[in-house]
């Protein structure tokens, strides 16, 4: 099969007719082989009714997924990473604003130049001022923290993968805005760029606006740094940290004990070593830095024992 394409979706059913069609006639046009998986994320609309009428008509090409509530976006796009069978993976939204025309360009860039993903970038951009200046702000971010400096917009749902890239990588959470550094971090690092057509909404509002969508988007940001660079070994931070604290709270103390004796054998009157605040700084740094050392173990032990993270209630699939 030449292309699976993945199309997360929340309350699209008027979009979804118009996307297959047009998704439809590309293929065709291009003589592709290819799937088209909906998953559906806990719609109280009539999406899934309308992918089910869909599926009747072409069982072979068009597949679906429900979850029994609303789960996000990263979990539907994981899900439907493990049911594509396509050799280039293309992720796009469901609301018209991803344009089914990029999609040759995007298998020809992955198929022939060799890249292991594609990221469209959206130049021109109908979204209000307030979701646009946040995002430049949030991709100038993300390149700097995840040193794929060529990349604009990394939270563009349009993209295109090599196989390999979505069976290897995990996308859990809110990750999907992330995926380019989460290929990167499994080793496909041949990632590249390609300007698309942006285009306004036509029905609907969008699922994705509000101010925590960015401060999310950070939070999550500096939590994949951390897991790509410790993640494996945390005692390497925690540790480090543990033993540097500890080393400096037992020194102070040795150096208040030592003074405390000195000052006894020369008959010098000397307070109690309870009564100096140095003492209680030196004991605080020990058991901070016992801690972190402890914290540091016990990641390593949790690291090595897989989480159910990705475990998701799916009501049907077709």
């Amino acid at each position: 099969m030449d292309i699976s394409v993945v199309i997360p979706l929340y309350n699209e059913e008027e979009s979804i007719p118009e996307l297959y069609a047009w998704i439809e006639r590309v293929m065709k046009e291009n003589h592709f082989t290819y799937e088209v998986i909906f998953i559906n994320d806990g719609s109280t609309d009539r999406s899934w009714e309308i992918i089910c009428e869909l599926n009747k008509k072409q069982p072979d090409v068009v597949k679906g997924i429900k979850f029994r509530r609303n789960y996000g976006k990263s979990p539907a796009l994981f899900c439907g990473f493990e049911q594509a069978q396509g050799d280039v993976v293309i992720t796009m939204d469901a609301d018209l604003q991803d344009s089914p025309d990029e999609i040759p360009d995007l298998y020809r860039m992955i198929k022939e130049e060799g890249y292991d993903l594609v990221s469209g970038y959206k130049q021109k951009r109908y979204d209000p001022i307030s979701k646009t200046i946040p995002t430049k702000l949030f991709n100038a971010t993300a390149r700097k923290i995840s040193g794929i400096k060529n990349l604009h917009d990394f939270n563009c749902g349009l993209k295109a993968y090599r196989k390999a890239v979505v069976k290897n990588i995990e996308v859990y959470g809110e990750m999907h805005r992330y995926i380019p550094y989460l290929a990167k971090n499994a080793g496909f690092d041949k990632i590249g760029e390609k300007v698309v057509q942006h285009q306004a909404r036509k029905y609907g509002t969008s699922k994705f606006m509000g101010l925590n969508r960015f401060v999310n988007g950070y939070l999550d940001l500096l939590t994949l740094w951390f897991l790509s660079t410790f993640g494996k070994k945390p005692m390497h931070v925690f540790g480090f940290l543990g033993t540097i604290m500890f080393f400096i709270g037992f020194v102070a103390a040795f150096w208040i004990g030592a003074d405390k004796l000195w000052c006894l054998a020369h008959h010098i009157p000397q307070r109690l070593v309870t009564d100096s605040p140095y003492f209680y700084i030196a004991l605080t740094m020990m058991v901070i830095g016992t801690q972190l050392f402890l914290t540091g173990f016990l990641g390593d032990l949790i690291s090595r024992s897989s989480s159910g993270r990705n475990d998701y209630q799916i009501e049907e699939t077709i």
